[in-house]
Parts: structure tokens; sequence; C-alpha cells
């Protein structure tokens, strides 16, 4: 067998990837730095960036939201949304952890951990509500998943996030603590405008990734759509998100640096959550039978949260400089190293636990 056969997995699937997504945090925590310095050294940059707005939301940042969006979900092969709905065991898994769990946890430790800040606190909900739809497919690469599984659990978590966002926001921020006689839990913000936030900044990406994928192939066919066009644009997905942590962190950046302890309160629970959701998820798809990849795909899909729809709707709801868009800027800051993190635990699981080896990649 030859050398090439037992090189380290991680090192093989990260060659794989382009350069660009290979140093992706280091990309990240540059433009967290820039966007520190931008907003010391640019006094008025908020009065700037509020002039035009769309959804309520700045038009730099708004444009940087959609723009990191769209070439993800024009990657998803809609056409292959039947294929995972053969394992049952999946499918059902992933639903319910998802839309089920993922959220009542956050929910739980939102509460615990911050029960004294109303602001972070509902910030913290509203990212336990986004689903991971953009990050989780490099995140999925990297770990030996399953691509087309993630692919189709993607599609399925958009679709339903157009869906049901706004009805559960309702419920989580103002039912539910009713219901559980919680003080200090009143929602001034009524669904439709969390709603409204999740159709333009999920709902036009969505639909634009769709229609690119039908009309590119239908002109050139599938080979030239994935060989061609989407390496080109897939480059323009961490522009647009670097360039809006840059300016998020640039109108964040008093806050960041002047409340520490704030930062880590929000950070804490957000750690905890990733750790349960990333383990329970994949326990469970060990106890349910599913193998490697698909056990894998399970785990990162329940654990990433979409922090990009996270800090839209935060933006767009309760203001840039909201306490809530400040929980959903902290969200990447703490995702990104942890997830990379679990990689490298999710390939040491596939050494000890799994005896099989998944088949190259094309």
């Amino acid at each position: 067998m030859s050398t090439a056969a037992h090189a380290d997995p991680t090192t093989a699937v990260v060659g794989r990837l382009p350069r660009l997504d290979q140093f992706l945090p280091i990309w990240i925590g540059l433009a967290m730095v820039a966007g520190l310095l931008l907003g010391r050294l640019v006094p008025g940059l908020n009065t700037a960036l509020d002039a035009v707005k769309i959804g309520g939301i700045s038009l730099p940042i708004a444009l940087g939201l959609l723009i990191m969006m769209y070439p993800v979900l024009a990657k998803v092969r809609y056409d292959r949304l039947g294929t995972v709905t053969g394992d049952r065991r999946l499918l059902v898994s992933s639903l319910v952890l998802n839309w089920a769990v993922g959220p009542a946890v956050m929910f739980a430790l939102a509460w615990i951990f911050l029960a004294d800040q109303p602001e972070y606190r509902t910030g913290l909900i509203i990212v336990g509500l986004a689903r991971c739809i953009a990050m989780v497919i490099i995140w999925n690469d990297l770990a030996c998943g399953d691509r087309e599984a993630a692919a189709v659990l993607v599609a399925l978590n958009s679709v339903f996030q157009v869906l049901a966002f706004g009805l559960l926001g309702w419920f989580y921020l103002a039912v539910l603590p009713d219901w559980l006689g919680l003080s200090g839990a009143e929602l001034n913000v009524s669904g439709w405008d969390i709603a409204r936030n999740v159709l333009i900044f999920l709902g036009i990406p969505l639909l634009a990734g769709y229609l690119t994928r039908r009309l590119g192939e239908r002109a050139k066919g599938r080979d030239w759509y994935e060989s061609r066009f989407l390496p080109k644009i897939s480059p323009t997905a961490l522009y647009g998100l670097l360039f809006t942590i840059v300016i998020l962190f640039a109108l964040q950046g008093d806050a960041i640096t002047k409340r520490p302890l704030d930062v880590a309160r929000i950070a804490l629970p957000l750690l905890v959550y990733f750790a349960l959701m990333w383990a329970g998820s994949y326990l469970l798809g060990r106890a349910i039978g599913l193998n490697y990849e698909r056990t894998t795909t399970l785990a990162f899909t329940a654990a990433g949260n979409n922090f990009e729809l996270a800090i839209a709707v935060a933006i767009g709801t309760f203001g840039v400089a909201s306490g809530q868009a400040l929980a959903g800027v902290v969200g990447p800051l703490i995702e990104v190293p942890v997830l990379v993190g679990l990689v490298y635990v999710s390939l040491w699981a596939r050494r000890r636990f799994f005896t099989t080896t998944p088949p190259p990649r094309p």
C-alpha cells in the first residue's frame, strides 16, 4: 500500500480545499482585528453606514450578508433532496436535533448564564434558532463527512428557516418565557419583524442560488456548472463574510474592548452549546447505526449555527449597536475555532471507533 494511503486524513482533506478556506480561522481573526482598528480610526462610521438601509440594516452590511449567503446556496443540489430521505434515521435525527433540541438547549443555556442580561440572552436565543446552512459544508468536508447528505440537510434547513424562523422566534422569545413565568422576558418586536429579515437575508439568496443552478445546468450542464462556474463564485462567500465581520467589529469595537467580561459571559454558554450538541449528535449517530460519514454530517449540521443569519436578524430587528447584535458577533468568534477543533476530534474518532475507511473523493 502506498504512503499516500497512510497520509494524515486531516492534511489530505485540508489540501483539497481552496487555499482561502484552508486558512479560514486566520482570515476571520485578521478581519476582527481590522474591524476593531477601523472603528478606532474612523469616527462617525456608524452614522455613515446608517445612511441607506435594507430591511433595517445599513446597505454595506446588507450587501455583505447577501453576498456571503448566495454562493453557498448556489452549491446545493436541489434535485437531490430525495437522496437522504431514504435514510430516515439521518433525516429524522437531523430535523429533531436542529429544530427541537438545538433551540431548546440554547434557550436553556441563555437563561442559565444570562438571566440578568436580556439583550445578550435574546441575541443568544436568536443564534440558537439560526440553524447552520453555510460554513457547515466546509467543516463537513474537513472531517470527511458525507458531502451529499450535508448538501441535502443544508437545503432542508434553508427551506425550513424561511418558513419557521419567525414563528420559533416568537415562541422562544415571548410565548415560552411567559408560560414558564420568567421575568424580564418581554419582547418589543413582532414575529413579523424577525420573519421579514429571514425572508430578505435567507429567502433572496436561496431563490437566487436555486435559479442559478437550474438555469446554469440547463444552459451548460452540471459538469460545467460545478467544475467551472462554482469555483469562480465560491470565494465571494468568504469575501462577503470577511467584509461583514470587519464592519460589524468596527461598529461593535467599543463594546468588545470595553466590556470583555460581557463577551466572556456570552462566550461561555456558546462553548457549552457547541460541546453538548456536537457530542450528543455524534453519540446519537453511533447509537442508531449511521456510518462515520453520516454520523459526522449529523454532528456538524446539528452543532453549527448560521451566525450570518443571526447577525442579520439581530441587527435588522434591534439595531447595529444593540446587545443582541453583540451576541451575534461573538458567535463566529467562538464557533469558528471550536468547530475547527471538533474536525480533529471527529477524525480521531474515525480512527478510534470506526473500522471502515471511507471511499476516496472524486
